[in-house]
């Protein structure tokens, strides 16, 4: 691994459960992009990372500055071809790119599971995120109006999905 300011992804271990629950607990706290309303302990990375296809991490100068995952959609097989994904960037490290690489391998590694169908679960009150989504070739598929409340206001959780094969 070079010191070099390159960002390089790999597949998460052990010793990166740290640095992803300190990402995700700031999205947690700072918005509607993390849908709990209270910083999650160590542990989370566990439930995250159960049961997932692949989880990834986006490393820069040895730091963990993002993470992503993909996951069944469902654990029923007449869902077997439908994941569910995430990624959560650092904030001082987005607008880099660094999404749009988790999402290249996302479908990658989709396709290598007979994925047909990529499916974000987004608040509708992450512009930035529903805009990344639209742009990279997903379409809204649904939304379920006044789903959540956090931080004392209802959202609305919106389905986007890509097919990939």
């Amino acid at each position: 691994m070079e010191a070099n300011g390159k960002v390089i992804i790999r597949e998460a271990k052990e010793q990166d459960r740290s640095h992803v629950i300190r990402i995700f607990n700031y999205y947690i706290e700072h918005g509607f992009a993390a849908f709990p309303e209270k910083p999650v302990p160590p542990e989370f990375f566990d439930l995250f990372s159960s049961g997932a296809y692949a989880i990834l991490v986006a490393e820069q100068d040895r730091t963990v500055i993002g993470f992503a995952g993909i996951r069944p959609f469902l654990p029923f097989p007449a869902f077997n071809r439908t994941a569910s994904v995430t990624y959560f960037i650092d904030p001082a490290h987005t607008g880099k790119g660094i999404g749009s690489r988790f999402l290249e391998w996302l479908v990658q590694e989709g396709k290598k599971h007979d994925i047909h169908v990529l499916l974000a679960q987004i608040s509708s009150r992450n512009t930035p995120s529903l805009e990344f989504h639209r742009s990279r070739g997903f379409m809204e598929a649904g939304c379920i109006r006044e789903a959540g409340i956090k931080h004392g206001c209802c959202f609305d959780l919106v389905f986007m999905q890509r097919n990939i094969s």
